[in-house]
């Protein structure tokens, strides 16, 4: 059986010292080196079969190159972007991506987060956090490098990436005002979340700023962010509200929900009602009509997570960002001027 490849094996092929090799296979050093020192030694290493044994250069470095993300609902697909992105960045300097998906009824986050920490992550992402959760305390105690991406908690005491929710709302408030809607309803989130806190304001301000403060009976909240919570709520709202032309949800999976209610009370959209989602998730402009709704940039969210994560890394001490990504108003066939009345 032939035997293992090791640095000093791609070193004498190269010919170099196995210490420029061991920086050339690290994606962390291999900037101190030429490209095409590099270029040779990536190549030779992979001609020859050479395989780094992590686990030592772990124990060595006291590092497991090993980052966790914890997601409310993985089948969500505004999550695979944030992750596809979170990943691109994370695997150029060498580290792996793991991701979890609690599932409350069996165990809490708190353990999923325990369980992660005992592995020994070099940090973590939480996209699941409340504005007021235990979770991130957890964390900074036990001095975990964590980033909050597409939440956000009240207190703000360690970096975050979200989309500016307040003015995606106003963006989608402005488009129905533009297109002669008067009589407009909010489908809103949780609103123990930011995501559904920050747009029911952003909902609210909007509309008192063209002088149409809407009242209780103009808000509905679903119980989750999903399809099904939506067409619950939905329900609720039109029975109340029979009369409005326009709804903006608090999500497009919200905004499905309310496709799902419309067809149950033999209406139709846009024809009787207008509807606006939020975050231009896949696939929604395959729907029937093609959602109108607001576009957060989701693979940029994730990206921009994981190069805040690494300067935590590096140092758990460091200042703590804020970054707030522009949405971007997305106009389809789902929102139209609100009928002429009889």
């Amino acid at each position: 059986m032939a035997g293992i490849t090791t640095i000093k094996d791609v070193a004498r092929e190269v010919g170099v010292h196995p210490s420029t090799v061991s920086r050339a296979l690290d994606p962390a050093r291999r900037g101190r080196i030429g490209e095409p020192v590099v270029r040779r030694i990536l190549e030779a290493a992979e001609r020859l079969g050479y395989h780094p044994d992590t686990v030592a250069a772990s124990l060595r470095s006291g590092r497991s190159n090993l980052v966790g993300i914890i997601v409310p609902d993985i089948a969500n697909p505004v999550f695979s972007p944030i992750i596809s992105g979170l990943e691109s960045v994370l695997s150029e300097r060498g580290y792996a991506l793991i991701v979890a998906d609690p599932q409350p009824q069996r165990s809490g986050d708190s353990d999923i987060i325990q369980r992660l920490v005992a592995r020994r992550v070099d940090g973590l992402v939480l996209a699941n956090v409340a504005l007021h959760d235990d979770t991130v305390e957890r964390c900074v105690s036990w001095q975990v490098p964590v980033v909050l991406v597409n939440r956000a908690e009240a207190e703000a005491r360690v970096p975050s990436v979200v989309s500016d929710d307040v003015a995606g709302m106003r963006l989608a408030v402005a488009h129905l005002l533009e297109l002669g809607h008067r009589h407009i309803l909010h489908l809103a989130g949780p609103q123990t979340i930011s995501t559904g806190s920050l747009r029911r304001r952003g909902f609210v301000e909007a509309m008192s700023a063209a002088g149409l403060a809407p009242v209780d009976d103009d808000i509905e909240e679903a119980e989750a962010f999903t399809r099904t919570g939506g067409h619950a709520a939905a329900l609720r709202l039109l029975a109340r509200r029979p009369q409005a032309t326009a709804v903006v949800a608090a999500n497009d999976l919200l905004a499905l929900g309310v496709y799902e209610a419309l067809r149950e009370m033999g209406r139709r959209c846009p024809e009787d009602l207008s509807v606006i989602g939020h975050n231009d998730m896949p696939l929604v402009d395959l729907v029937d009509p093609p959602l109108s709704t607001i576009r957060i940039s989701h693979r940029e969210m994730g990206e921009q997570t994981g190069e805040l994560l690494l300067k935590l890394i590096k140092d758990v001490h460091g200042e703590v960002s804020h970054v707030v990504t522009a949405p971007l108003l997305v106009v389809r066939r789902s929102t139209q001027p609100p009928p002429v009345p009889r």
